[in-house]
């Protein structure tokens, strides 16, 4: 039988998206960022590969294309963490060391989020490059691509934060989220400038 772990992010679409809707929890909310994050370097990478006059296109393109590959990575890695966050909470809850599985799993489980999110945000820089050199003929793609970019940022922010609580909730003391905590209010601020970008360009649109 297929184990959970075991559902990479290269099977095809149908079938990953018919495993992120068992009740396996591998691929779970994390990983389908991941996915979002890879969809929008994606339409980012077209924008940049329309946009051939410029050299800075081309060099967003390569980055780009590094930043999608790291996404996806994560994803899968994160449907790893997942299954063993639910093995953790699946513990009964008067084995003795549930407590400290739970809250062990939660912290990587968090670190994952933390990891997609670098990801999310570092591709934000690439979306404003698009925006202000990007073929202006792509503006709608471009507009997808800040909604998606937004989408990944806002589930790898309510994964870790709700990871993090889960943490603090089996006992994980305040230096060890310390950095997690600063993460999360970062990608906070970074999906709402994608979220920014986004509504702009849909904007323009309108009329």
């Amino acid at each position: 039988m297929e184990s959970p772990t075991d559902i990479p992010t290269s099977i095809p679409l149908d079938d990953w998206l018919a495993k992120l809707g068992q009740s396996t929890g591998a691929p779970g909310g994390g990983a389908a960022s991941g996915v979002m994050l890879g969809i929008a370097a994606s339409l980012l990478s077209m924008v940049a590969a329309y946009t051939p006059d410029d050299p800075r296109a081309a060099e967003c393109g390569r980055r780009v294309a590094g930043l999608r590959g790291e996404a996806l990575r994560g994803a899968e890695s994160d449907g790893i963490v997942s299954a063993d966050f639910g093995s953790a909470l699946a513990l009964p809850e008067d084995d003795q060391d549930r407590d400290a599985r739970v809250r062990d799993a939660a912290v990587r489980a968090a670190e994952s989020a933390a990891r997609l999110g670098a990801s999310g945000m570092a591709l934000l820089s690439e979306l404003r490059v698009l925006r202000e050199i990007g073929n202006r003929s792509l503006s709608a793609d471009l507009a997808v691509a800040a909604a998606a970019l937004s989408a990944g940022l806002s589930g790898s922010s309510i994964n870790l934060r709700a990871n993090l609580r889960t943490a603090r909730a089996h006992h994980a003391t305040a230096a060890d989220l310390a950095e997690l905590r600063v993460v999360a209010a970062q990608l906070a601020e970074t999906q709402q400038s994608a979220a920014q970008i986004a509504g702009d360009l849909s904007a323009e649109f309108e009329g």
